[in-house]
């Protein structure tokens, strides 16, 4: 039976609206990545990068996946480039379900442009830009992203769905 179940996916796809929709409808823990690496850390993620770089980051992240993969009944919003790495991928999928919220860009581009002000990386892009940016860094993540169990339409797919699917998921394991 699963007992945690891993929702990735690009910043804007809804991960945490979902993660926190889905782990109160199961009446399971809700943990957003991000946040649980800032409190373990003291610190935000852009000051860690700044202070310490993205190797050392992404090492922390493996660590706090790893963590994570031992907790039960847990619903996890993943940072967006959490699964980009063959061991976290594989991480994932052996110690849970990996649900793939699949986003259009332009849709993506058009969630994330009301709060570029609180992206660093999105700040300073004009529209255009960011629907550039987020198809490139869709193409590079895609082959991580495609290797979850389940792949959903995030723009379609109701919240209220996501527990049917986790417990169909359940089933076939």
């Amino acid at each position: 039976m699963v007992s945690r179940v891993y929702l990735i996916g690009f910043m804007g796809a809804g991960k945490t609206t979902i993660g926190k929709y889905v782990a109160h409808d199961m009446g399971w823990k809700y943990l957003d990545m991000d946040h649980l690496f800032e409190e373990e850390q003291g610190c935000t993620i852009s000051q860690y990068f700044a202070e310490k770089g993205e190797a050392a980051f992404r090492v922390e992240e493996t660590n706090l996946l790893k963590k994570i993969a031992q907790m039960d009944n847990v619903i996890v919003s993943t940072g967006g480039g959490t699964p980009c790495s063959d061991e976290n991928i594989k991480i994932m999928r052996e110690s849970g379900t990996v649900i793939y919220i699949n986003v259009e860009p332009e849709i993506l581009r058009n969630r994330l442009a009301s709060a570029k002000a609180n992206r660093p990386l999105l700040a300073d892009k004009t529209n255009e830009e960011l629907l550039e940016f987020i198809k490139g860094k869709l193409g590079e993540r895609e082959k991580y992203y495609r290797q979850a169990q389940l792949i959903v339409d995030g723009d379609k797919l109701p919240f209220s769905s996501y527990k049917f699917l986790i417990e169909m998921s359940e089933n076939n394991d």
